[in-house]
């Protein structure tokens, strides 16, 4: 078969590879400031550029990012992620500087700033996670709610079921009365 014949194959495998990725992306979003956010150094890895070359492009276009788009992380949280997830200290060769995280308003952006069909990809790939994260947290609420409901007839059924108790109860306990007695 020809460099023709390939083609499917090789966009089979890209589309493989986007869907590998919606997962490992979904495991590395935060939640931080009430928001879901994505480390900057995620996000380079990802695009498959360094998180200093990331990191650049965005000083570079400082005004497409916003606060609600990308903050740095202040030393308290950026302890906190060490302890919870397990990055790397930088004395121990982590960062130097308080890590970027991003929106997935800042990541939409970020497509726009590095322009590559890669950074293009990838951010389509992590938008979609975020609003996969988004559907499940909804469908966790939803099924919270119905767990809620579901407590709250249980709890009138034990009532019921207790009462319904105490009065075969009062009858074992009643003297007989009637033509058997």
């Amino acid at each position: 078969m020809g460099a023709r014949g390939n083609k499917p194959r090789q966009g089979a495998r890209k589309l493989a590879a986007l869907a590998v990725s919606a997962e490992a992306i979904q495991s590395r979003i935060l939640f931080l400031r009430g928001k879901r956010v994505l480390l900057d150094a995620d996000l380079a890895r990802f695009y498959g550029v360094t998180t200093f070359n990331l990191n650049k492009a965005v000083s570079r276009n400082r005004d497409r990012f916003p606060e609600d788009f990308a903050f740095k992380l202040t030393s308290e949280e950026t302890k906190a992620l060490i302890f919870q997830s397990g990055i790397s200290k930088p004395s121990h060769g982590g960062s130097r500087k308080p890590a970027t995280v991003f929106t997935e308003q800042g990541v939409a952006m970020l497509a726009s700033v590095l322009r590559s069909p890669r950074a293009v990809a990838m951010s389509v790939a992590i938008v979609r996670a975020f609003v996969a994260v988004r559907e499940m947290l909804v469908g966790n609420q939803q099924l919270s709610a119905k767990l809620a409901e579901l407590e709250h007839r249980l709890e009138s059924h034990d009532e019921s079921i207790g009462n319904l108790f105490e009065a075969i109860r009062q009858l074992l306990a009643s003297p007989r009365s009637g033509p058997h007695a």
